[in-house]
């Protein structure tokens, strides 16, 4: 079977997902439709790689709010914005927040089954600009069946990571220390190997992220007020006693894009180029939908058995900091080093761009393991609904 491998990856500045207001400047890339944000980071990928663009098959683009100005195949409007060729058709991917990381197994997928030569892998979110929920406001997205296996309710995924602290005995301080070392691996690494700049409507040009805070300790995190400590939530689970989710500890609001370049491995050698990883091992898996954010563990555990590796033979974990307690309990679990877990700070510091994030956490653990001569990479998400992708790539 063909092998397919990546060829280059990069992402975009990840901006504040705040919208401008009352006079109130948004974030910095707030003024950028998201079609003009993606369409800048695949322009630049092209122009990177070299490659004829009318060469590419498809265009696998992660997306979860999928309306409004990102309704559509954002990654149709985003490639014809870039002044892309339109013989390269498109498609959404929704699997929620791992819709890019599963863009990217789709087109490895692809590939691997001789169905296509050449994939652009992507995914974007502006959160400033299309809020986090804006799909489904007004709408029941579940159904009278679910409402009632999951009776009295699913919970929002904040309390999903409050059980899963409780459950796994993380304390308040542990989730803190874990969220302060984000911000502080964030500002001390070097992502300029895996970013490209940005073009704002007024001209202005965005080359760093906005995200980062050089300026956060764990003092200050706990200070922080919880976020979900309800009366409704603390009665009906009674047995968390201390709640500690806030937003300190929670991923950020975050605009953002990145696009990966996949193909075989003898397509790239024919038009002479060097991969720089190779796709080893796919799985997804589903858990709990009230846990939710569990689904990392199980879907871990299906690609190492697959690729016969060991926790210990992975040089680099990227797992999403969707909550605090997502990563933390994923590396107790598997008794993993942590200090191989978000080397480079997650989506704490850096911030969590929804259907832009598989892609963007896959762009920084290639280059992380490039700039380590790491062998092997994992990554997963947790995904709203119980589920999560994992992937492991090696490093060529």
């Amino acid at each position: 079977m063909p092998t397919a491998v990546i060829v280059d990856a990069v992402r975009s500045p990840l901006g504040r997902g705040k919208p401008a207001k009352d006079g109130k400047p948004g974030g910095v890339l707030s003024s950028l439709h998201p079609a003009e944000l993606l369409g800048q980071v695949m322009r630049q990928l092209i122009e990177r790689t070299g490659i004829d663009p009318v060469l590419v098959d498809d265009v696998i683009t992660g997306c979860v709010s999928q309306v409004g100005e990102q309704s559509g195949p954002v990654g149709r409007w985003a490639w014809l914005a870039a002044g892309l060729p339109e013989s390269v058709p498109s498609v959404a991917v929704h699997r929620a927040c791992g819709s890019s990381q599963q863009a990217v197994e789709f087109a490895a997928q692809g590939v691997i089954a001789g169905v296509h030569d050449i994939v652009v892998a992507s995914g974007v979110e502006s959160m400033s600009r299309i809020p986090m929920g804006a799909a489904r406001i007004g709408m029941d997205p579940f159904g009278p069946s679910v409402a009632e296996r999951y009776a009295p309710g699913l919970v929002p995924q904040g309390v999903s990571a409050e059980i899963i602290a409780h459950e796994y005995g993380l304390s308040r301080a542990r989730l803190d220390a874990f969220s302060a070392s984000s911000h502080e691996l964030a500002v001390a690494s070097d992502a300029s190997a895996e970013m490209v700049s940005v073009t704002l409507p007024d001209g202005t040009v965005v080359t760093a992220d906005e995200t980062p805070r050089p300026s956060t300790t764990v003092e200050g995190l706990a200070g922080l007020p919880t976020v979900f400590s309800t009366d409704e939530h603390r009665a009906r689970f009674p047995e968390i006693a201390e709640w500690k989710i806030t937003a300190g500890n929670s991923s950020q609001l975050t605009d953002g894009a990145a696009a990966i370049l996949i193909m075989s491995e003898e397509r790239a050698a024919q038009l002479g180029l060097t991969p720089r990883a190779r796709i080893h091992t796919m799985a997804v898996a589903g858990d709990d939908p009230i846990r939710m954010l569990t689904g990392p563990i199980p879907a871990t555990e299906k690609a190492l058995k697959r690729s016969g590796l060991a926790i210990d033979e992975i040089d680099h974990y990227e797992v999403n900091e969707a909550f605090a307690p997502v990563p933390l309990a994923w590396a107790d679990h598997f008794g993993a080093d942590e200090s191989r877990l978000n080397p480079r700070g997650g989506a704490i510091a850096l911030g969590h761009p929804l259907g832009g994030s598989g892609a963007r956490l896959m762009t920084t653990m290639l280059n992380g393991l490039e700039a380590t001569g790491g062998r092997y990479g994992l990554q997963t998400m947790c995904e709203a609904g119980g589920m999560a992708n994992a992937t492991i790539i090696e490093r060529i």
